[in-house]
């Protein structure tokens, strides 16, 4: 498609910075780059008719890392590394809520409990020998134990009685959240084009010439943020992960509230008001599971409805009203990556998901590193 004079004109002459991906991390960093930038010409790119990934499919937890994430995080990273890591999922909530406001995102601090099925004895013997360790390690993030014991108050089957909470851990209402973001994205002057997915690029030394699936045009500089999807386009440790979600319908007087993990993380569930929202079990399959492609299986999803009547609500019937799923970034690191790979090509990709917690954070580094 040729561009016709009108819309070279209104949309693609003089463009300073394109921002790749519209999830949390590029909605975060076109902010970033307006403070820094007042007179920039900024456009924002996704290939979606709304923000695709993870940031308007995840389950809205504002976590930091269970107590069984955070011991195998020290068994990839070094001691200051997982403080590290702690710390800017920490900041990044903590952006999130200053650039939005808890009531707009919903923001409900209500604490994370990891349970542990029986079958995971040694795991959880593990995470309460090493309890104290941890809470030392975290306490300058926290200022406070991170973590402490609390009985099963909930009536879970099937798991350990006993379980381990994370009481700084919230969730929010991510279609709250993303809705908000827009709206001050706009409210900049930035432009957000959808449905446009890019295929190319090349670079030289006056700017970047982008190629997208209708035509091409030039911007000075071009930044990515596209999380798990950036694997085709940046040679390094990252690998596209699908995560699988599922909610009820309305349950009457249900008492569940706060976010839950199980199984070493790899469920996730919460209550949405009268609701349980439900996901995971991307270890049943986790080479089907490393996808770009949007959709669900009957493996994953069954096994969920399994968990969801056995243990999280073995006495209360209920129905699904809704199933998904979305794309996150992982890799054998649990650092995001944020590089400039040439002086006019950026990327902030790879949240293992930890989108919520760390997108903010990610999107303003990449907008200084621009």
């Amino acid at each position: 498609m040729n561009l016709s004079y009108w819309e070279y004109k209104t949309w693609f002459e003089n463009v300073d910075f394109t921002i790749i991906g519209s999830g949390i991390v590029g909605l975060s960093c076109v902010l970033a780059l307006r403070e820094k930038h007042p007179k920039a010409k900024i456009l924002l790119l996704e290939k979606g008719s709304m923000p695709q990934g993870a940031s308007t499919k995840n389950a809205g937890f504002a976590c930091f890392g269970s107590i069984s994430e955070i011991l195998d995080d020290l068994d990839h990273h070094s001691p200051d590394e997982v403080v590290e890591l702690v710390q800017k999922r920490w900041n990044g909530i903590e952006l999130l809520r200053a650039t939005l406001g808890d009531k707009v995102i919903d923001y409900q601090r209500r604490g994370g409990h990891e349970l542990f099925f029986k079958k995971n004895q040694k795991l959880f013997n593990k995470c309460q020998e090493r309890l104290d360790e941890v809470n030392t390690l975290l306490k300058p993030v926290f200022g406070k134990p991170a973590f402490r014991i609390q009985p099963n108050t909930f009536g879970f089957k099937k798991i350990i009685d006993t379980y381990i909470i994370n009481p700084f851990e919230a969730q929010i209402n991510t279609g709250f959240m993303m809705e908000a973001l827009l709206t001050k994205v706009k409210a900049a002057g930035i432009q957000i084009l959808n449905g446009m997915e890019v295929a190319s690029y090349e670079e030289d030394a006056s700017g970047v010439s982008i190629s997208t699936n209708n035509f091409e045009f030039r911007s000075g500089k071009m930044l990515v943020a596209t999380n798990g999807f950036a694997a085709e386009w940046l040679r390094e440790d990252i690998v596209p992960a699908r995560a699988q979600v599922l909610i009820t319908k309305p349950i009457p007087g249900l008492k569940i509230k706060g976010t839950f993990h199980l199984d070493k993380g790899y469920y996730y569930f919460r209550n949405v008001e009268d609701r349980i929202m439900f996901g995971g079990a991307r270890n049943v399959d986790f080479k089907t599971e490393e996808t770009t492609s949007f959709g669900l299986t009957s493996n994953i999803q069954d096994k969920l409805e399994e968990v969801l009547r056995e243990t999280i609500l073995p006495n209360t019937p209920f129905e699904i009203d809704r199933r998904w799923s979305g794309i996150m970034g992982t890799g054998s690191q649990k650092r995001p990556i944020v590089m400039r790979l040439t002086d006019r090509v950026a990327f902030g990709v790879r949240l293992g998901g930890m989108g919520i917690a760390i997108g903010s954070h990610v999107g303003k580094e990449l907008a200084h590193i621009a």
